[in-house]
Formats: structure tokens, C-alpha cells, sequence
């Protein structure tokens, strides 16, 4: 997918770009498979602020997406490539033989028209699901499930793959992108191809109005607050951080500190670390 860049009319649209949207066939969603989107403002049910720097956004709906491709036996046709305001990878309806419609993740080379199968007998071909120790060693897949019949967990957001190593008993040996290597049971399902949309990160937001327009509200430097507000706070004029190293709002460090529980009970299944 190609990225539109703009004339300087203005001082907001110097260097601002946007996706061109190639892809895309259709601007309008099924309504069957929409949802009311409920904002939260990053309050939780007592009304207390958990999560800063979120608020406001233009209204949007949310899109059910069949992360668990549990529709097995029955074909299905691509018959829209949209846009989903909820997720930075495009979404592609799918319309079964038995009537029944779908949205799943958008992968890399999906064109309208084509033919998608769910299930172990499904052929290795982009957009089809089958469980991971059904598929060849080697094969790049996305939208992987980490518990059978839990739906996709892994690999979903735009651009993102993992690559199939091997096979140990019955797990399968993954690959996954930030490069840690894991096991997970090869009766997990995954999806075919790398995710679609892979240039939405060379996208340059251009104003702080379009930031505005995702939700997310303004963020302020530590070091301009109160020592009440923030660890870097306080001082004559522009002060140092004052500490060994950068801290979070919570007096944490804010770089290299692990905060993984060292008895986790997924470590037993991570072959290697991601790469630091």
C-alpha cells in the first residue's frame, strides 16, 4: 500500500502523510457485524483515572472479528477488503456458502474474489487457518492462538508474522516477530501470510489535531511538573532528572527494568528471549 504525501498549504500538512488506501474496496461495514463502542476516558468502574492520555476521538463502531476461524468444513469468499478504526491492519469480509458472514485480519496479497477454508484439511494458502502442527516447517503465519479455542492472540496488528521452526512432542516451535522463540501446542490455530497494511508505520501524523482525532490526549514531560506530580519534577529552571536513571510517574525506572514475574507459568515454554 502506497503512502499520499501533501503539499505544504499549511504548517499542519508539511510533512504529513496518509495511507492511499489502495486496498480498500468498500467505505461501508455490514451492519450485522457491528458493535457500540463504549468509551472509557481511561476511567475504570469507580470512575477513577488508570490509564493516562486517553479521551475524546471521533465516534466509531466496533467490527467482530472471527479470531478463532472455527468455521471448519465450509469455504467462504472475500468479498470486501475496509477499514477498521479500531486496529492499524485493514479487515476482509467473508461470505460462507452457508450465508453466514465474517470479518478476519486482512493478510499481505488477500484479493477479492478469493477463496478462503477454515480447518486441517485446508490447503497452504494465504488467508486460510489450520492448526499450527498441520502447517510446514518454514511457513510464515499470523494470528496465532496461544490456547486451543481461545481465538488469535499473536501476530495480529499490521506487518506482523511469526515463522514456523519445528516441532517438539506436541508443541511447535515459533518464531515470533520482537525474534523470541516459544513453544505453543500444535493444536492452536494460525493463519497463513504476513498481516496486510504493512506501511501504516511510515505514516507521518503531521499535526496534533489527528492524535486528537484516535483518542489520545496530550502528554506531559515529567520534568515540567511538580516533585508531588513526578520523580523528575521540582527545581530551579530546567533541572536534571536528579536520579540514576529516567523514572516513571511511580518512582519505577523507566529504562531496561524488568517487570516480567520471575515464575511465570509460560516461561517454561519460551526456547529463547526476544532480542534486546
Amino acid at each position: 500500500m502506497a503512502i499520499k504525501k501533501y503539499k505544504p498549504t499549511t504548517n499542519g500538512r508539511r510533512g504529513m502523510s496518509t495511507l492511499a488506501n489502495e486496498e480498500i474496496t468498500t467505505s461501508t461495514p455490514t451492519k450485522s457485524l457491528l458493535k457500540k463502542a463504549r468509551k472509557t476516558g481511561g476511567r475504570n468502574n469507580q470512575g477513577k483515572l488508570t490509564v493516562r492520555h486517553i479521551g475524546g476521538g471521533a465516534k466509531r463502531k466496533y467490527r467482530v472479528i472471527d479470531f478463532k476461524r472455527n468455521k471448519v468444513g465450509v469455504t467462504g469468499r472475500v468479498a470486501t477488503i475496509e477499514y477498521d478504526p479500531n486496529r492499524n491492519a485493514n479487515i476482509a469480509l467473508i461470505n460462507y456458502l452457508d450465508g453466514e458472514k465474517r470479518y478476519i485480519i486482512a493478510p499481505k496479497g488477500l484479493k477479492v474474489g478469493m477463496i478462503i477454508e477454515n480447518g486441517a484439511d485446508a490447503d497452504i494458502k494465504v488467508g486460510n487457518a489450520l492448526p499450527l502442527q498441520n502447517i510446514p516447517v518454514g511457513t510464515v503465519v499470523h494470528c496465532i492462538e496461544l490456547n486451543p479455542g481461545s481465538g488469535a492472540s499473536l501476530c495480529r496488528s499490521a506487518g506482523t508474522s511469526a515463522q514456523i521452526l519445528g516441532r517438539e512432542d506436541k508443541y511447535v516451535l515459533v518464531r515470533l516477530q520482537s525474534g523470541e522463540t516459544r513453544k505453543i501446542l500444535g493444536t492452536c490455530m494460525a493463519t497463513i501470510g504476513v498481516v496486510g497494511n504493512e506501511d501504516y508505520e511510515l505514516v507521518n501524523i503531521g499535526k496534533a489535531g489527528r492524535t486528537r482525532h484516535m483518542g489520545i490526549r496530550p502528554t506531559n514531560r515529567g520534568s515540567v511538573m511538580n516533585p508531588n506530580d513526578h520523580p523528575h519534577g521540582g527545581g530551579e529552571g530546567r533541572a536534571p532528572v536528579g536520579r540514576k536513571s529516567p523514572m516513571t510517574p511511580w518512582g519505577k525506572p523507566a529504562l531496561g527494568y524488568k517487570t516480567r514475574k520471575n515464575k511465570k507459568a509460560s516461561d517454561k515454554l519460551i526456547v529463547s528471549r526476544r532480542k534486546k
